[in-house]
């Protein structure tokens, strides 16, 4: 374990900080499982960071003007430059400590926020830059699957089969016809000193990754799912369940990236099918039993890989 952690002792249900830097009131959908992750992330971190947040649902959800359910520094930022923007605000950070302007001993913590789209796709350039630089910053990519606030566009992290509104179903479509993007590995390449999964299903779990990722030194990148009733054609009340049947159907692996090694944080060892988390989305309704036998043997072989990734201690 890296040494900046020494004396973190973690979160526990009986010592969850009580500051609340996302205020109530905000007009994200019933059940969004975004916002809860951002809701979670943001307690983790506390009040002494500075938030960027590119376009995007909680961009949308939480700055009507004139109002803001931001209690800490926040700046909007386009849909592929968060990442960019985050590593000027720690660069200009170093700079006003070296040059007497901020107390050298105030820790801030910098964490950028931005959806699959804006990460997967649009600011995947930024976001590997930035990586590759070395900032010292988080960034938290909160993934729905698609391009929640524009209509349900698809995304290269919409997983394989999903019907979105640019990948409809029909004569000469499948849905989505490609494999989500595996943006974790992606960063993981870049040799970062932490990786991590999460998921608001396994709420302290993400509590304990993200501040891991804000107390180490270097970039730190969490990939978090996120469920969208709205675009999933799911249940408001149900997103929590699928945040835990993705993880119990090993779609959805929860595991770090410590340096370069790689660690399970939630071994499955009785999976349930996948069929059990895709029946449950209006967006998988139209899947053939072959196609979902399909997604099985594909679920099946990257949980292997990551297993045998894992063991490589």
């Amino acid at each position: 374990m890296r040494k900046e952690w020494a004396k973190f002792k973690g979160f526990s249900a009986k010592n969850l900080p009580k500051e609340e830097p996302l205020a109530p009131g905000h007009r994200a959908c019933q059940g969004c499982g975004e916002v809860l992750a951002l809701r979670l992330a943001l307690k983790a971190l506390g009040l002494n960071v500075i938030a960027v947040s590119a376009t995007g649902c909680m961009e949308i959800i939480s700055s009507p003007f004139p109002y803001t359910s931001w209690r800490v520094p926040w700046l909007h930022v386009a849909f592929e430059n968060a990442a960019a923007v985050a590593s000027g605000v720690e660069a200009a950070l170093k700079a006003l400590k070296r040059k007497g302007r901020f107390p050298k001993n105030r820790r801030v913590d910098v964490v950028a926020f931005a959806g699959d789209g804006g990460t997967a796709d649009i600011g995947l350039q930024a976001l590997s830059g930035a990586l590759e630089r070395g900032h010292d910053f988080v960034y938290i990519c909160l993934d729905n699957e698609a391009y929640m606030n524009t209509g349900v566009q698809r995304s290269s992290c919409t997983p394989y089969g999903a019907m979105t509104t640019t990948s409809p179903p029909g004569a000469r479509s499948f849905g989505q016809m490609t494999w989500k993007k595996n943006v974790p590995a992606i960063a993981a390449a870049h040799n970062i000193p932490y990786v991590a999964t999460a998921t608001p299903a396994y709420f302290l779990d993400l509590m304990n990754k993200v501040k891991k990722a804000a107390l180490v030194d270097g970039p730190a990148y969490v990939h978090i799912y996120s469920p969208c009733p709205t675009g999933w054609g799911t249940k408001g009340e149900d997103s929590i369940t699928l945040a835990k049947l993705a993880v119990e159907t090993r779609i959805f692996p929860l595991y770090e990236v410590i340096d370069g090694k790689y660690y399970l944080t939630r071994k499955v060892t009785k999976p349930k099918p996948v069929e059990e988390y895709l029946k449950r989305q209006r967006r998988f309704r139209h899947l053939t039993e072959a196609q979902i036998r399909e997604i099985q043997e594909r679920v099946d072989a990257e949980y292997e890989r990551l297993l045998k990734l894992a063991e490589c201690l």
